[in-house]
């Protein structure tokens, strides 16, 4: 079988651990029983023996069948990695997603989504990729620690329609997570708590209810995204020519260090050439949103 999964921006500016999309990038993971266990990987880190020998995908694969005691098999793994590692789209919680669906389709188990993402959230505990690399579209996602027993994912889809689309910058540099947390404030003040606050719901709306006009407003931030811009000053070049350039959103994607422009479909080509005169050493996609997020495309 052959399971896809989209790749991801996340925060979208001020919707900081909240707010995600999916983007038509993806992931595949095949995967056949075998008498002997094997990995090929082909794209993205191909070249990187640290995924062959720790491999991310197996682990849990292998630990979702463990936890439904399956009986385990071999298997022959082949991974084609469309996206960037470490680049702010969303590569670790393909792995993670691609991982959960693959077992519960292997255990012939109906795909629960909102199952898979409470199981998929103990390897990720942030919800803003992980949700829309599973459901697809724009997603508010939530945690609800209101239960005795553990925390829930809570989540919100609306689909993207077709006029418009994505145009992403990605630097070489490879920013993780981790590492750009630390340049992270431990507290905030109330102005800006409110600030962040107002404009992430005013992005929610205009997302759902197809306000584009309102997106460059609306996905100002204080909370993180000029902070970890610092890492690499280019990127605040590249949103100031975005925004000159037809782009209605341009925002950090994730923690970095990729740059999500939004635009009209029709402005996505003359946006996409421009940033890569600008930018020659970075990679431009002119990139369409995924709608459907995980699923199998071949058994």
């Amino acid at each position: 079988m052959v399971i896809s999964v989209p790749a991801t921006s996340a925060n979208l500016g001020p919707g900081f651990d909240t707010l995600g999309l999916a983007l038509k990038l993806h992931n595949t993971f095949s995967i056949t029983p075998s008498k002997l266990s094997s990995i090929h990987i082909s794209g993205e880190g191909k070249d990187r023996p640290k995924l062959r020998v720790d491999n991310v995908f197996i682990k849990i694969f292998n630990e979702i069948l463990t936890l439904h005691n399956y009986p385990m098999q071999t298997f022959k793994f082949g991974f084609h990695n469309a996206i960037p590692i470490s680049r702010g789209l969303g590569s670790s919680s393909a792995v993670i997603i691609g991982a959960i669906v693959s077992a519960y389709h292997i255990m012939q188990k109906p795909i629960n989504k909102s199952e898979i993402l409470q199981l998929a959230l103990s390897y990720e505990n942030h919800p803003d990729n992980i949700t829309p690399a599973l459901y697809g579209g724009f997603n508010v996602s939530m945690l609800d620690t209101s239960l005795e027993t553990k925390e829930q994912v809570v989540n919100i889809q609306t689909l993207l329609p077709t006029d418009i689309k994505a145009v992403v910058v990605i630097p070489n540099a490879a920013i993780s997570t981790k590492f750009s947390r630390r340049a992270l404030p431990k507290k905030y003040s109330t102005q800006d708590a409110v600030f962040n606050l107002s404009h992430a719901c005013m992005l929610s709306a205009a997302f759902i209810t197809h306000k584009w006009d309102l997106l460059r407003v609306a996905s100002q931030d204080r909370f993180h995204q000029e902070l970890r811009m610092k890492n690499i000053p280019a990127l605040f070049n590249v949103q100031k020519i975005a925004f000159e350039n037809g782009a209605l959103l341009s925002a950090l994607s994730g923690s970095g260090s990729s740059f999500l422009n939004i635009c009209y479909s029709d402005d996505s080509g003359n946006l996409s050439r421009i940033l890569q005169k600008h930018f020659p050493k970075f990679r431009v996609l002119e990139l369409e949103f995924d709608n459907i997020g995980a699923t199998l495309i071949e058994s």
